[in-house]
C-alpha cells in the first residue's frame, strides 16, 4: 500500500499537521533558502544522523581545512625538535577531515542544488524532507507547504540570514519539536532525500527530476507543517499593492494539478550511531 504525498492547508488536516504564520507578505529566496536549510540541519540531527547542530560542523570543518592548508605552508619552518608534533597533529587533522568530507560535501550538493532552484523558479509550492533507505520506503516524512511562495527579486546565494527567516525557522522547528520530531528511538544511518513542489512545467536544474505521482508505504504518518505567508501586512502598510501581491494565484490551493514534485538527485547519508556519539 502507498500514499501520495501531499501538502497539507492547515492544522485541522489532523494531529501530524502544525501551522506556522509568517508576519509577511512572502519570503525571499534567500529566506526561503535558510528556512529549509534549518530544517535539513534539524531533521539530520534530531534523528542522530549528525553528531551535532550543522551550524556547528560546517564551522568545524572549515576550521579543520584552514589548518590543514596552515600546516603545508609551515612545515618548512619547523624546527627538527617540533616535527613530531607537528606530525601528530597532521594525522588528527586529516583523520578528522576524511571522517566528515563525505558527509559534509553531501550536504553542501544538496544545498547548492537548492539555491540553484529557487533561483531558477517564480514560486515553491512545499518541500518534503525524506529519511530513510528509498523513497517508497521511507523511515520519516515532512511535509513542508508554503503558502504564498511566490519570490520577489533577490537570489537564494545571498548569505546574509535575515531577521525574518531567523524568526521562521525557530518557529518551525518549535513546530516540528510539538509535534514529536526526533522523538523515537534511532534506528541507524539513512538517507536524507529532499523534494520541491513546483509547477510542472518548470525547467529546473539538472539536479532536480520530476517525480509525478509521488507514492510512498502507507504505513508512514507523515508530518506536515504549513507556513503560512500574510499577504494583508503588505495591503495594510501600502496604498499601491505590487506584484509581490500575485502570490494568491500561485498557492498550492489554486491548480493542484499543475503542481508536481521534484527529486533532488543529491542525498545525505547520515553517520553511524558510533561516531555520532564520539563527534
Amino acid at each position: 500500500m502507498a500514499t501520495t504525498i501531499s501538502s497539507v492547508a492547515d492544522e485541522r488536516q489532523g494531529p501530524g499537521s502544525v501551522e506556522v504564520q509568517v508576519a509577511a507578505a512572502a519570503l525571499r529566496r534567500s529566506e526561503m533558502f535558510h528556512v529549509v536549510k534549518e530544517l535539513v540541519g534539524f531533521v539530520l540531527y534530531m534523528h542522530h544522523q549528525i553528531p551535532s547542530v550543522l551550524q556547528n560542523l560546517e564551522t568545524e570543518f572549515a576550521g579543520l581545512k584552514e589548518e590543514m592548508m596552515e600546516m603545508a605552508a609551515a612545515s618548512a619552518e619547523l624546527k627538527p625538535s617540533d616535527q613530531r608534533k607537528y606530525n601528530t597533529r597532521k594525522r588528527d587533522v586529516r583523520c578528522r577531515i576524511k571522517k566528515r568530507e563525505k558527509l559534509m560535501d553531501s550536504i553542501s550538493a544538496l544545498l547548492s542544488a537548492l539555491q540553484q532552484a529557487l533561483d531558477e523558479v517564480p514560486s515553491i509550492e512545499g518541500v518534503a524532507l525524506i529519511l530513510g533507505g528509498s523513497l517508497v520506503r521511507p523511515l520519516y516524512v515532512y511535509d513542508i507547504t508554503v503558502t504564498h511562495g511566490r519570490f520577489d527579486s533577490g537570489s537564494a546565494k545571498e548569505h546574509a540570514m535575515t531577521k525574518l527567516a531567523q524568526s521562521v525557522s525557530r518557529k518551525a522547528i518549535r513546530a516540528l519539536i510539538s509535534g514529536g520530531a526526533g522523538s523515537l528511538s534511532y534506528t541507524g544511518p539513512t538517507k536524507l532525500f529532499l523534494l520541491v513542489r513546483c509547477p510542472c512545467t518548470l525547467n529546473l536544474p539538472l539536479d532536480f527530476v520530476p517525480k509525478r505521482d509521488f507514492r510512498y508505504s502507507k504505513k508512514v504518518v507523515p508530518q506536515h507543517m504549513s507556513i503560512k505567508c500574510n499577504a494583508s501586512v503588505f495591503q495594510n502598510n501600502n496604498k499601491h499593492v505590487t506584484s509581490i501581491m500575485d502570490v494568491s494565484c500561485c498557492s498550492s490551493e489554486s491548480v493542484p494539478s499543475d503542481v508536481i514534485w521534484f527529486q533532488c538527485k543529491h542525498t545525505v547519508r547520515g553517520l553511524p550511531c558510533k561516531a555520532s556519539l564520539e563527534g
